[in-house]
């Protein structure tokens, strides 16, 4: 079973370029002010998401355990 991920994303950060959707759509999307948020943890497969936090260009993007709270990224 894959573990659940708790996955924040810096507002004060993010420019909205949305790579994070171009690696992960299912779990990212741009707001109506043009940022990324998070719209469904479970969206994508693990691998999917820490591809997009690590290619966000701002690195707006946390990813952590959400039972162990152990940072995967970054």
């Amino acid at each position: 079973m894959p573990r659940k991920l708790k996955i924040t994303v810096d507002t004060n950060v993010c420019v909205g370029n949305a790579t994070c959707e171009i690696f992960a759509a299912n779990t990212f999307a741009l707001n109506e002010d043009r940022q990324s948020m998070v719209v469904n943890p479970d969206g994508d497969p693990e691998e999917k998401v820490l591809e997009a936090a690590e290619n966000c260009p701002v690195s707006a993007i946390t990813v952590a355990d959400a039972e162990t709270g152990e940072t995967l990224f970054p």
